[in-house]
């Protein structure tokens, strides 16, 4: 018997259910993996910063004979590698103690049969021997090379997903400039100045250019807003300040920008103004005068003169 389309329905949405609660877990999965790798990086960070510490500890740096004994002892003893380890990582660190602890005798095998041979911890333990990370250029529980190859990993332009980990999906995330799959398209707003197969340069347009296939301002493919195309097909700012009526308010004066405009307000003693200072007014605001092109604090003798014309002029009429 044929399902009905409501039993239909009701499978689409437990199909859809399952697939996203599989997606998170893969997704989670990858974080941790990711985590753990970075995780591993620190410790052998750690531990070649307390090597480095404990080169000479406890010595006072003299060239006796005894010293020397002595040193030669400390440099490979069990009690200097429990001193580093004790330092590999904080207290409050729960998923660092916990590697530490879990894989404390690869340390000691380590420092006392593979060091030598081995010299580089980080490659040992973190990805030869307990596998949480992967060779610079790799990612992934195979560690696969990276789009790009490994030694350029996004062919130099972007960072590879899961770089250096057991984790992340390898998709490149590109560098401002760059886009696509490689990251050796360039993103709008940017020209390829050299591309082939492997390699791509994306310069910046020239600020007026919304895209472009040089460095000039002749070399725009279309303008950005603010500019317009001149007699000569380059791109020129527009003076959004000469239009008429004027794009700011009464009390302010227009300034022009590359590709756009300001309105700044005008100077208190003016009343409308043509730009910035008291020398810039349309007219003068009340209290202030023309003093030979310039609005100044109008004088009180003469406020007190106008005052006692006006009463008498009232007084006559």
């Amino acid at each position: 018997m044929l399902p009905t389309g409501l039993e239909l329905l009701r499978l689409l949405r437990l199909l859809s259910c399952v697939t996203l609660v599989l997606l998170f877990q893969v997704s989670d999965a990858k974080r941790d993996l990711i985590s753990a790798c970075t995780t591993c990086q620190k410790i052998t960070d750690n531990f070649s910063k307390g090597f480095e510490r404990t080169a000479k500890q406890n010595f006072g740096g003299g060239n006796t004979a005894w010293e020397e004994r002595k040193l030669s002892k400390y440099e490979t003893s069990e009690i200097r590698l429990m001193e580093i380890v004790e330092d590999l990582c904080e207290s409050s660190s729960f998923e660092c103690n916990r590697m530490v602890e879990e894989h404390e005798e690869h340390f000691e095998t380590w420092w006392f049969k593979r060091k030598t041979k081995h010299p580089d911890l980080h490659k040992w333990f973190c990805i030869e021997t307990i596998k949480v990370c992967c060779p610079k250029g790799t990612f992934g529980l195979d560690c696969n090379d990276c789009v790009g190859g490994s030694e350029t990993p996004c062919h130099g332009n972007g960072r590879c997903d899961g770089d250096g980990t057991r984790g992340g999906d390898g998709k490149c995330s590109c560098d401002n400039g760059y886009t696509g799959e490689f990251c050796l398209d360039c993103r709008e707003g940017y020209y390829n100045e050299v591309r082939n197969d492997t390699f791509s340069l994306c310069t910046e347009c020239h600020s007026s250019c919304k895209t472009c296939t040089g460095g000039t301002h002749q070399d725009c493919d279309e303008c950005k807003d603010g500019w317009e195309e001149d007699d000569q097909e380059a791109c020129v700012d527009v003076n959004e300040c000469s239009k008429d009526p004027s794009s700011c308010n009464e009390d302010q004066y227009c300034l022009n920008t590359e590709g756009s405009y300001s309105c700044k307000a005008c100077d208190k003693v003016c009343s409308g103004c043509t730009a910035a200072g008291p020398d810039k007014c349309q007219s003068c605001a009340s209290g202030y005068q023309d003093t030979e092109g310039t609005c100044t604090v109008m004088d009180i003798n003469f406020k007190c003169q106008v005052s006692i014309l006006c009463r008498v002029g009232l007084h006559h009429l």
